[in-house]
């Protein structure tokens, strides 16, 4: 479970005169959990993507994507487990199959949690870099990163929270399998009170009203509990935020849900209320026991989706 530290000062932007956090020639992210969460080659990393999508838990079905036409889709914001693909990519293909159904957005906002500790409180991977997997290189959108840097005053440009991070890092083959060539705005947040949250949802939703963006919150649930209570614990926090209230999901995880990635499912539901009239659906919600056969100690997994009401 990651901390999550209460702000005792916003942690001030340096600029783009001064240079970025401890991201001095640094251009691309090499992948960290190719080989581990998720097939370190090619070949085997589509075969395993399919496989979650045709699995007995996924889907059922491998989706045919439509192409882009802003005007016409749905979906703007998206909640996505980040455990490795055999436990939890079936989960997730549930989300990505709705998304890629529903169009090509232009740009793809990728809030994860930070379980590292490194970094910045909230970090945003420095525009112009690339994030590379076994699929090839994923760009990151600079203008979109700039605006959304100049909107806030808590989020920095700062590579150091995303340079052993796994939640935002096992999103991008989904999408690279899916539509090929996409661009990326990755945000790490070490920093998950209510506050913090809510700060960086705003920032987004100044960022980025007009542009064709789809915000992806990634999280896991429950950690490391029996089957029943994991999912009794993980409804406490699913019923928040399909009631789209981001401060009961927090309280729920301050009164002891393990979740790990509250701070960007708030953000996204800040966010998400400022742009528009949304409506949450729960696609699927699943534990590492129904994977495993092993109900002891399990692992919650949820996709959901937000489209336009």
């Amino acid at each position: 479970m990651v901390p999550r530290f209460t702000r005792v000062g916003k942690v001030k932007y340096l600029g783009w005169g001064l240079g970025y956090l401890g991201v001095v020639g640094f251009k691309v992210r090499y992948p960290t959990q190719a080989g581990t969460f998720y097939s370190g080659d090619r070949e085997g990393l589509i075969r395993q993507i399919e496989e979650c999508f045709k699995h007995r838990l996924g889907p059922g079905y491998i989706p045919e994507v439509k192409p882009p036409r802003a005007e016409a889709r749905k979906v703007y914001g998206v909640v996505s487990p980040h455990a490795g693909y055999m436990y939890s990519g079936p989960v997730a293909a549930h989300g990505y199959c709705r998304l890629a159904e529903d169009g090509t957005p232009g740009v793809f906002v990728i809030l994860g949690p930070n379980h590292t500790g490194l970094g910045s409180g909230v970090s945003l991977y420095p525009p112009g870099g690339v994030w590379r997997t076994p699929l090839g290189d994923v760009e990151v959108d600079r203008e979109v990163s700039e605006r959304i840097v100049e909107s806030s005053g808590i989020i920095d440009v700062d590579e150091r929270g995303h340079r052993y991070e796994h939640s935002i890092e096992v999103q991008l083959p989904f999408l690279q399998y899916l539509y090929g060539s996409v661009k990326i705005v990755a945000i790490s947040m070490l920093l998950q009170d209510l506050e913090t949250s809510r700060e960086v949802g705003e920032a987004l939703a100044t960022a980025l009203r007009g542009v064709d963006a789809v915000i992806i919150a990634s999280t896991d649930l429950t950690h490391y509990e029996p089957h029943d209570m994991a999912v009794k614990k993980d409804k406490l926090v699913l019923d928040a935020i399909l009631a789209m209230d981001e401060e009961a999901m927090i309280k729920a995880v301050d009164r002891g849900v393990s979740m790990c990635g509250p701070g960007p499912v708030a953000a996204m539901i800040t966010a998400l209320k400022k742009l528009g009239s949304f409506k949450p659906r729960l696609l699927s919600h699943r534990t590492s026991g129904d994977v495993t056969g092993d109900y002891m100690a399990v692992v919650g997994y949820a996709s959901m989706v937000f489209e336009r009401a």
